[in-house]
């Protein structure tokens, strides 16, 4: 069986990372699996996560899995053809506070980096599709405490592990998709 392809997307709030994301998916057709990493804490995040289900076809399969989505990409891998990954940030973000007190140790960082390397060399080497989402993060401020400067830091080196990995890499700025890689 040949290999699929590795898309990452990557690009500002809003910028309309998510579209480009569903559009390519349903390009490529057949089964799609959706992975949404997001949790939904509180009324405004319940809201976000409902207006997205809305948007999504019906006929694609969502998995809401906040940590666990390197296991979850490996069982759907021989089952869809494309697996949209929504998204690395809060994955990221997941993995950094389960461990809360671990937050600014060293070592715990590159655990998670660790981690979303294993995830990047598995969705290179799957037969399905796989499409990650991030944000860009480190084009803003520097963020004012100590554990908005980790996020920063270690979602900027997971997306560059994504980047490096990816077949295609897109960027959204504005609504307006570049492609600078692939």
């Amino acid at each position: 069986m040949s290999r699929g392809k590795l898309i990452f997307i990557t690009g500002g709030a809003r910028s309309g990372k998510s579209n480009l994301a569903m559009e390519i998916a349903a390009k490529e057709g057949g089964e799609v699996a959706y992975i949404a990493t997001a949790e939904a804490l509180d009324k405004e995040m319940r809201e976000r996560i409902e207006k997205h289900k809305s948007e999504r076809p019906p006929a694609w399969e969502t998995y809401e899995e906040p940590l666990k989505v390197r296991a979850l990409v490996d069982r759907l891998s021989l089952q869809k053809k494309v697996i949209l990954i929504d998204c690395l940030t809060l994955l990221t973000s997941n993995l950094l506070l389960s461990q809360e007190n671990r937050v600014e140790d060293p070592k715990w960082q590159e655990e998670i980096l660790g981690e979303i390397k294993k995830l990047a060399e598995l969705s290179s080497e799957v037969t399905a599709q796989v499409i990650i989402i991030s944000n860009e993060v480190g084009m803003g401020l520097v963020p004012p405490n100590p554990l908005g400067r980790v996020y920063r830091d270690i979602l900027g080196r997971a997306n560059s592990i994504m980047a490096d990995k990816a077949d295609e890499v897109f960027i959204m700025i504005s609504g307006i998709p570049l492609k600078i890689k692939g």
